[in-house]
């Protein structure tokens, strides 16, 4: 079978359209073509009066190495490449002591789910809830101000990535299909099929709830446990080697091989680690504030007169500013036709995300808006330092917010002008559970805020209207990566303590599902490889 790559046709081309283009570019009569299937779809949007729809398709021929040697020069014609996923273990006959996985988020969710098509019957601790009662504790906050510090947008089955866009691309190498494998797996779990072929797949946070469920009933099917509200509050790695483990409710456990898949704001669980002498370090990470535009002014700009389209769906963007202070301003979880959210997980502190469901048809777009920090920006030595970092400003924001969990909020062009906000104008905020209106120069360092203010009429070059005067500004969005790394080797083994394998967004070795879940495939293989030697 052939793959054809950059197949590329207008937005409202015909049916016959790829048939026809396929014979084009192969120089073949339509009677030697045999079949073909979209293997990924997307769209050239960078002329918004031309759109162009983008193909890779899989095509059988009457003869297929005829024209692969007739093409050999052309990069665009190759071998369709075996994409499927080969776990490279399987045992019926699993060792006594099972493999450990702590946390339940994407890395932790394929690390199970691997561990146990393998054969190798892992046991997976959760400190949160199941992810229906889960569920009901994120609206309590979302809808009464209720905080439960152990089960909320950031904890519990599903981890982080189920309150969010459910966004399923990467940036990642991949030469062994591992993301593939992911989305069939989300797939086979009732995820859409459209998510193996179109090129910025999602799935949104109410369908992730049942298929959570449904991957979690699978890794117990194959002799997987799942322990929801067991928290680790202390590991022993006596000698540099992974012993044990001991939960809140005072349980040990024995281990040898854990996977530690804890999530970027597992923080007391750095502390933890950091007490018992687990190499940690600090890295740099983004802090900022979510902005808040029309979904109609979004499309029209990227779409134009295409917008709407149901091939194009709700537009995002993606924006970078190097600003003139040195610091590095970008987009980051771009919700089309989305809400922002409350995500805090532990008391007396405000933070935001951003969540779409499916069919990304809520009236405001939002994003992120975030400047890079370092390590030199914490004013401390202490490898935790970050953790404190993010506390300060999200202590800030629940101040300005009232001391209610409602975020402090400003309008775009009041924000530019340095002058506070006494109410909304054309677009309504989505945050819940609700804004307190004033002056977000507050809620941030003030070389965050110069890189904001800087940035902003730069994006709106990019997009036009993105300086919308009545667009909103929430604060603040503090959790966008892990403030430390756990040291990993090649092996994925932590640098100074044998049989912990850090794992995922906590780790400081991923950013996003797809990549995290990838994370925790690959670890998975680590510890059969161990297992097996």
């Amino acid at each position: 079978m052939l793959r054809l790559l950059e197949v590329r046709l207008p937005l409202d081309h015909s049916e016959d359209a790829l048939h026809d283009a396929i014979c084009r570019a192969l120089r073949i009569p339509a009677s030697e073509l045999l079949s073909y299937a979209v293997a990924r779809r997307g769209y050239d949007a960078r002329h918004p009066d031309r759109i162009a729809l983008i193909y890779t398709l899989d095509v059988a021929t009457r003869d297929d190495e005829r024209l692969l040697t007739r093409h050999h020069k052309n990069p665009h014609i190759i071998r369709r490449p075996d994409s499927r996923y080969e776990p490279p273990f399987h045992t019926t006959n699993p060792p006594h002591l099972r493999p450990v996985v702590v946390g339940f988020g994407p890395a932790g969710l394929f690390a199970g789910l691997m561990l146990a098509q393998m054969g190798l019957r892992p046991l997976i601790l959760e400190r949160g809830k199941s992810v229906r009662e889960r569920t009901q504790d994120t609206f309590a906050l979302w809808r009464r101000k209720i905080l439960n510090p152990e089960s909320n947008v950031q904890f519990g089955e599903g981890g982080a990535g189920t309150f969010s866009d459910g966004k399923l691309h990467s940036q990642i190498s991949d030469p062994r299909h591992y993301g593939r494998k992911v989305l069939e797996e989300f797939v086979r779990a009732g995820a859409p099929p459209e998510i193996l072929t179109i090129s910025k797949p999602h799935i949104g946070t109410f369908r992730l709830v049942g298929i959570i469920e449904r991957m979690r009933a699978t890794i117990e099917e194959l002799g997987g446990s799942v322990r929801f509200e067991s928290r680790v509050v202390d590991i022993d790695r006596s000698g540099g080697v992974m012993q044990g483990l001991t939960l809140a409710s005072g349980h040990t456990l024995e281990a040898r091989h854990v996977v530690l898949a804890i999530g970027h704001s597992a923080r007391d669980t750095f502390t933890m680690l950091r007490d018992r002498g687990v190499f940690l370090e600090p890295k740099s990470f983004s802090i900022g504030l979510r902005i808040e535009h029309p979904q109609s002014l979004v499309d029209h700009c990227r779409f134009g007169r295409h917008a709407g389209h149901p091939l194009l769906g709700a537009a995002d963007y993606k924006l970078t500013h190097h600003a003139t202070n040195g610091r590095s301003v970008y987009s980051f979880c771009m919700c089309p036709g989305g809400t922002v959210v409350a995500a805090a997980s532990e008391p007396g502190r405000v933070v935001t995300n951003g969540m779409s469901q499916y069919s990304r048809n809520e009236r405001n777009a939002n994003s992120a808006l975030v400047v890079g920090v370092t390590p030199t920006d914490f004013a401390s030595d202490d490898v935790l330092a970050g953790v404190t970092f993010q506390r300060h400003w999200e202590e800030r924001a629940f101040e300005l917010g009232g001391g209610s969990y409602e975020a402090p909020a400003q309008r775009l062009e009041d924000f530019l002008a340095a002058r506070a906000s006494a109410g909304p104008g054309e677009v309504i905020p989505s945050y819940q559970p609700g804004v307190r209106w004033g002056d977000l120069s507050e809620a941030l360092p003030a070389y965050t805020i110069d890189a904001l203010r800087e940035a902003l009429p730069a994006f709106a070059r990019k997009i036009v209207g993105f300086t919308l005067p009545d667009a909103v500004l929430t604060g603040v969005e503090t959790r966008t990566s892990a403030p430390i790394r756990i040291t990993r080797d090649e092996d994925r083994q932590s640098r100074n303590t044998r049989g912990l394998y850090p794992t995922g967004e906590g780790a400081g070795y991923a950013g996003g599902i797809l990549s995290a879940a990838v994370d925790g495939i690959k670890t998975a293989e680590a510890i059969a490889r161990a297992l097996v030697d």
